[in-house]
């Protein structure tokens, strides 16, 4: 029985070295040896940079490993929006803005599996010329359906390269989208009009990502505009050289038939689609402001202008007795004070007011007058157009003529 116990003790003991003798770290197990190569990360501008142009990009490359977020943020912690390309080159959706410090913070996976982070701060350049911008309509405003959007520059912008570079830095969002253009009507302005007039109860919001934007050499934008604009209803008058009547419409209907008396002989009213550029209750209209010193002097009430040049639907109490029947005006539209007063009050910048039968056909350029183009010549004024066929080119601009009074 001795025997049989030690044999059992003998076999459990080889048993248990037998297991010694496979356990890990022991001598004679097989290493583990690491797999891969930790993540390297360089990030262009280097951390420390000045004077970074606002469009240079920003460049994040890795060695043994892949990238997998790129985050920057301004000097106020507002995150930019923006994507990279194939060649590893981070792009912002705009440009950033110049003289502003920025923080990229990249990451990346090694072919280890692991995560690394690399973080660098810079500081885009001071422009030492800029350029800014106006536009129109006012913020907030409400407008008739054939407002154009005018963004006017400080600087002139003649190259068709730089216009093209200006056009994609604008936005238009609207509640209800329809078919539209920009167009360059000089060197410093550039304006958007639909195709058609603008739907009545369209809200748009537009913006002019201007800063960060290279116009030329060494011109940066320096500041974004952003405006929000309401249209209102459809008002739309039609007026009529041989029958010396205006009628208004209000989203179709007709509202109102008007008496007017346009321009005498020699100072003939223009024939075209305008629209109410601006209002005043009340101006001093003089002939000398435009070359023709001691023919007129005389205060006018609810006036509404629709050329540069000078024509206005005003009340005009003088030349009652020839509205309505013959045209004694030095150009403009006159009308009665009560009917005046009322046409003003149911005006909004941007109505449509078109007159026919005039032998003087409105020009392009004399106030916003988009529609004194047809839309392929409209849209042939943009940078980015490239036509099928050559558009009608343009009318020159008209010589101012005489306010009316």
């Amino acid at each position: 029985m001795r025997t049989g116990g030690t044999l059992l003790l003998s076999a459990c003991t080889a048993v248990l070295l037998l297991t010694a003798a496979c356990a890990p770290g022991e001598p004679g197990a097989p290493a583990r040896q690491p797999q891969g190569a930790p993540a390297r990360l360089l990030i262009t501008p280097a951390d420390g940079t000045r004077k970074v142009a606002p469009d240079a990009g920003i460049t994040v490359k890795v060695a043994d490993g892949q990238v997998t977020g790129v985050v920057v943020t301004d000097a106020d912690g507002r995150q930019i929006s923006g994507s990279a390309g194939a060649d590893g080159t981070w792009r912002p959706q705009w440009p950033l803005k110049p003289s502003t410090t920025y923080t990229v913070r990249a990451r990346a996976v090694g072919t280890d599996g692991r995560q690394v982070t690399e973080r660098v701060t810079f500081t885009t350049l001071k422009p030492a010329r800029v350029i800014d911008g106006g536009m129109s309509p006012m913020d907030g405003e409400r407008v008739g359906v054939g407002m154009p959007i005018q963004l006017t520059l400080s600087k002139p912008v003649p190259a068709r390269e730089d216009r093209a570079a200006v056009e994609r830095a604008l936005t238009v969002e609207m509640s209800k989208p329809v078919e539209g253009s920009w167009s360059w009507v000089s060197d410093r302005e550039v304006q958007y009009r639909p195709r058609s007039y603008w739907p009545s109860g369209q809200e748009v919001t537009v913006v002019a990502h201007l800063a960060g934007l290279r116009v030329g050499r060494g011109t940066w934008g320096v500041k974004d505009r952003r405006v929000t604009f309401t249209v209102g209803a459809e008002h739309i008058t039609k007026i009529r050289n041989g029958t010396h009547r205006a009628v208004v419409r209000n989203n179709g209907k007709v509202v109102r038939t008007i008496p007017i008396s346009l321009g005498k002989p020699g100072f003939e009213s223009w024939s075209g689609t305008m629209i109410a550029q601006e209002k005043a209750p009340d101006i001093i209209m003089d002939s000398a402001t435009i070359g023709l010193p001691g023919l007129y002097r005389t205060r006018t009430k609810w006036n509404i202008r629709m050329t540069y040049s000078g024509m206005f639907f005003h009340a005009a109490p003088w030349s009652v007795g020839d509205q309505g029947h013959r045209n004694v005006s030095h150009g403009c539209v006159n009308a009665s004070t009560s009917h005046a007063r009322w046409f003003y009050n149911f005006t909004q910048r941007g109505d449509i007011i078109k007159i026919v039968g005039t032998k003087h056909k409105l020009q392009f350029g004399n106030g916003p007058t988009p529609w004194a183009k047809s839309w392929e010549e409209w849209r042939a004024g943009s940078a980015l157009y490239t036509p099928d066929t050559p558009a009608t080119p343009a009318e020159p601009a008209e010589t101012p003529r005489p306010n009316d009074a």
